[in-house]
């Protein structure tokens, strides 16, 4: 970036896109798909979103961070908590979402699922 890194505006956006899993760079090098940010009236900086996948990834290991451990170390009530986190923040609309989240937490798919179960009985009973 051609604009200094401790730009207010750097500084105040740059902890909403790393926790995001995004890349801050200068609009110069900005595609169609990338996010333009402007400062009064100027175009400051860019910011290319990660992929759903990678996303999903990142989440995880923010997840990690929080905790502490490896998500796979955690009780059964914080697995629980993880996979209500995860399912609010869209991680299960993701190809091989549940089977992603199930290796991270050292569970298998039908735990992910009894979790989330247990979160929406209601989603699961037919109409």
């Amino acid at each position: 970036m051609t604009e200094p890194r401790d730009h207010p505006f750097v500084t105040a956006v740059k902890p909403l896109v790393d926790a995001m899993g995004g890349e801050l760079m200068d609009p110069a090098q900005a595609t169609p798909d990338d996010v333009v940010l402007t400062w009064e009236g100027q175009e400051l900086l860019a910011v290319r979103l990660p992929q759903l996948s990678d996303s999903l990834d990142h989440i995880l290991a923010a997840l990690e961070r929080r905790h502490g451990v490896p998500l796979s170390q955690l009780d059964r009530k914080s697995k629980q908590d993880v996979v209500r986190i995860l399912e609010a923040r869209g991680a299960f609309s993701v190809r091989h979402g549940v089977e992603t989240v199930a290796g991270a937490l050292g569970v298998s798919r039908f735990t992910v699922y009894n979790y989330l179960n247990r979160e929406n009985p209601s989603k699961n009973t037919p109409a």
